[in-house]
């Protein structure tokens, strides 16, 4: 009994510990996150500066003077914003060119198909592949089916689960197919949703596996074959692409400070990454989290507002292909990354708010949660356990806290690596309600009288 009261007793202090700690975070930063707020919904500046980026520049591709074009602006205009230690940090990035392509259903009768190359992918021979079709719904039917694939163009018709299990036919397919000797491979683009819209993306080759082209088709027409097989008619695909990997070029990760004003040599990192795929605009993803993290430091110097520790702004470049700007930054800074103190990354889409995913030690949660408070008038104060990015997932493996922004995803796979991700698939308050949530959670956090508690390194 009396070990059961003394148990009792250390949970209701915990408690009220942490509900001080709550009422003093609120008391402290209540007023401060209203400003916030209400600055970051007082107009469409963002949104118009966001807009101007992607009208300009395109999309961003890693390698293509497009991106260049667009990072040089970035850093004049961050300049021009009166934002701190403005710089471009170099890295080298593959460059994967996409050239001619196309794709045509020869049998049983003639059909232009629409057709986009994966990224890293090889180029068909010159007179491209016509070759007859498997149609398989798994990795497993490939398999049983594997006397079947030899020779012919394997179609991974693979209905849109989540991302992160759809996604493996994209990225794995072409090793699975050739493999079983096929020629060739697609993929069912990885959306729930298609409006004929063929979905690019990274894949991957495998030593000793012959390299395959491999492409991503429409929902509608994975479908269509799938129809004829199950039928017996046996159709028929011809493929063409011109696509190649060229020698690497520089790029740069895109960096703006608002220094701490007592510990500046300690930093809340928050950003995206500024490359994209080569169609569409890349609004979404990731030209819009970019904007959001940039205008989010921009909105806290405007107000005065500069906390203890410093905010770096980081735009991460090669992102989408290579993961090279998150790797650089990681190895450039190794050894100052004890002095991190949290990594906020914004690579969801900036649709409406809902929260943050959060990685890090169970006290550190605990604070994190309390902060989240002041997010509740726009809806945005929920913390899950478990979150982060990909651009910041090299900073979390060495024991840095890690954060990424949620946001209701409904319509974020329908554009996704798509020619339709293009700026009128934003809503200029939904960015700006981003905005004010990034600004809330880096400020308090850099602002803390102590920094987060974290393992270091990793498993300490």
């Amino acid at each position: 009994m009396r070990s059961f009261i003394t148990a009792l007793v250390f949970v209701i202090s915990g408690l009220a510990q942490a509900q001080t700690l709550s009422d003093t975070l609120w008391n402290r930063y209540e007023a401060i996150a209203q400003r916030i707020i209400e600055t970051a919904l007082a107009d469409s500046s963002a949104f118009e500066r966001l807009a101007y980026l992607v009208d300009t520049f395109g999309p961003r591709f890693s390698g293509t003077p497009q991106l260049e074009r667009a990072i040089d602006w970035i850093l004049e205009t961050m300049r021009q914003d009166g934002l701190e230690n403005v710089r471009g940090d170099t890295v080298m990035v593959p460059r994967w060119v996409r050239g001619q392509e196309a794709l045509e259903l020869r049998y049983p009768y003639r059909k232009k198909l629409a057709v986009l190359g994966l990224g890293g992918s090889v180029a068909t021979p010159p007179e491209g592949i016509e070759a007859e079709v498997l149609v398989v719904r798994s990795f497993d039917e490939l398999e049983a089916r594997r006397e079947a694939a030899q020779g012919r163009i394997v179609v991974f018709n693979v209905p849109f689960t989540t991302y992160g299990e759809t996604v493996r036919y994209r990225v794995l397919g072409a090793i699975a197919a050739a493999r079983a000797g096929a020629v060739a491979s697609l993929v069912r683009s990885v959306t729930p949703r298609s409006l004929y819209t063929p979905h690019t993306g990274s894949m991957r080759y495998e030593q000793g596996v012959p390299r395959i082209p491999h492409a991503a088709l429409t929902v509608e027409d994975a479908e269509l074959l799938q129809r004829l097989q199950d039928r017996g008619q046996r159709p028929r695909l011809w493929l063409y692409m011109e696509a190649q990997t060229l020698p690497e070029v520089p790029s740069r990760n895109v960096m703006a400070e608002l220094v701490g004003r007592e510990r500046p040599d300690e930093i809340v990192v928050v950003g995206g990454h500024i490359d994209s795929w080569d169609v569409g605009q890349g609004a979404m993803d990731d030209a819009g989290g970019c904007v959001a993290a940039w205008e989010a430091v921009r909105l806290l110097k405007r107000l005065g507002l500069r906390p203890r520790r410093t905010i770096r702004v980081v735009l991460w470049t090669n992102e989408e292909n290579g993961l090279r700007g998150a790797l650089a930054y990681r190895n450039r800074y190794r050894n100052e990354l004890d002095r991190h103190v949290l990594a906020i990354e914004s690579d969801a889409g900036v649709f409406r708010p809902e929260g943050f995913g959060f990685t890090g030690t169970p006290e550190a949660l605990a604070i994190v949660r309390r902060i989240a408070r002041l997010l509740q008038p726009i809806g945005a104060d929920r913390i899950w356990e478990g979150g982060g990015g990909a651009d910041i997932a090299p900073l979390m493996r060495e024991g840095v806290p890690g954060m990424g922004l949620r946001v209701d995803g409904t319509r974020y796979f329908w554009y996704h690596h798509t020619d339709a991700d293009t700026i009128d698939k934003l809503d200029p308050h939904e960015l700006n309600l981003c905005i004010a949530a990034l600004a809330i959670m880096a400020y308090v956090v850099a602002d803390l009288p102590e920094p987060l508690p974290r393992r270091f390194p990793p498993g300490g």
